[in-house]
């Protein structure tokens, strides 16, 4: 009995040193991400895109190589993150990218596919935005709203049914988007989105819109595809 006991005391360590380099790591490297997946929030609640971004990047290498699903969830919030905080160049070259690792992998959830491509619709739209502004030929920033009219079409087609309502009011509000005449644009109230934000296109970066006192009434705009307003 005493053998047996001095045995298993001796294998404690043995057996600890086992966990702690083996599964113990990986149970280390998650509760960093979630550590700081919760700072990620704490930012956002306060609405300091910078700091939760960089929270998000944390996040992401403490992650395990396996946790791809996780994975991609936050690299989602990271780029949500990247258009709250008026990085829309960054968060539209983000999102294109973790949309074709998402459609390349048939194990991905179907919920992060059309999340994805609700943001990618969205930043198209803001993009467009911005674009017109700027005073970017129709070359340029017709392919931003013809790639949000294609994904909110979509979204609208195969979405989840209790969100049919708003994919296609979003898709309307880009097919008004294209539509509308530049002086009735410049009336609009600018998203928030959009504000000291630049498309990555413009030839005149430090040169300010100057906004026509339109009555927006006449656009028939409604509010941005996301329905934030300014």
């Amino acid at each position: 009995m005493k053998l047996t006991l001095l045995i298993l005391w001796l294998s404690v360590p043995v057996l600890w040193a086992a966990w702690h380099y083996g599964p113990g790591q990986e149970a280390l490297k998650l509760d960093k991400s979630d550590a700081a997946l919760a700072a990620a929030t704490a930012a956002l609640s306060r609405e300091d895109s910078e700091a939760a971004i960089a929270s998000y990047d944390e996040a992401l290498a403490a992650l395990p190589k396996e946790s791809t699903a996780q994975a991609y969830r936050i690299r989602l919030a990271r780029c949500q993150a990247q258009l709250a905080g008026q990085q829309l160049p960054e968060a539209d070259r983000d999102l294109e990218i973790l949309h074709a690792d998402l459609s390349a992998d048939p194990a991905a959830p179907a919920g992060l596919l059309n999340g994805t491509e609700e943001a990618l619709a969205n930043t198209g739209y803001y993009m467009t935005w911005l674009m017109r502004l700027e005073g970017q030929p129709r070359e340029f920033w017709e392919p931003q709203i013809e790639k949000s009219r294609q994904n909110f079409r979509r979204l609208a087609e195969t979405g989840p049914s209790t969100d049919k309502a708003r994919y296609q009011k979003n898709l309307e509000n880009s097919l008004r988007l294209a539509q509308m005449d530049l002086t009735e644009l410049q009336g609009l109230p600018l998203p928030k989105q959009c504000k000291n934000c630049k498309s990555g296109r413009c030839n005149n970066p430090g040169k300010k819109v100057v906004k026509k006192p339109v009555d927006s009434r006449k656009a028939g705009g409604g509010p941005p595809a996301d329905g934030e307003g300014s």
